[in-house]
């Protein structure tokens, strides 16, 4: 596989939209309790952007999950990493690089409301509906896009592309 010439969405294109993302969830959760859960690795690059862009009190938390071999999905999602501090009560934002088939972000949904989170909602730097197994929508999405392979900006293949700063395609 080889990356696309051009970027499908531009340094500044992120940019831009990370920033009204976070102006909007400040918005939306000024005076609560806010927790965001990024999933890593993906969302490594997204979530540092857009904490710096939320102009309000919050807590950060990690995840790792993994349901990819290569480029495909396996099917299952396999938990290498919950998140370390209480999240009872609070209000949980779920930071995610793709939303895709909707398995991870459903089982993590799920895993999330059993710690007893006061409400739980997503937040996704690019949507794929097109390839939607489970119902999951986000509350927030950054851009959505056709069923492509995309690396950059942290999303990755083989855990390579994940620095560029713009987000391609990769072709056959």
């Amino acid at each position: 596989m080889r990356l696309s010439q051009e970027p499908l969405l531009s340094a500044e294109a992120i940019r831009a939209r990370v920033e009204k993302l976070g102006a909007e969830i400040s918005r939306d959760y000024a005076g609560r309790a806010l927790s965001l859960v990024a999933v890593l690795k993906g969302a490594a690059l997204f979530s540092s952007d857009l904490m710096r862009a939320i102009h309000l009190e919050h807590t950060i938390e990690y995840v790792r999950a993994c349901s990819y071999a290569g480029a495909q999905s396996t099917g299952a999602v396999e938990w290498l990493h919950l998140p370390e501090k209480e999240l009872a009560g609070r209000h949980v934002l779920v930071i995610e690089d793709i939303l895709d088939t909707g398995r991870t972000l459903r089982a993590l949904s799920e895993k999330l409301h059993a710690l007893g989170t006061a409400s739980v909602e997503i937040c996704a730097l690019l949507d794929k509906p097109s390839r939607r197994i489970l119902p999951v929508e986000a509350r927030y999405t950054g851009f959505t896009i056709e069923d492509r392979f995309v690396v950059g900006y942290g999303l990755d293949h083989d855990e390579r592309y994940r620095h560029l700063d713009a987000i391609y395609c990769l072709e056959p």
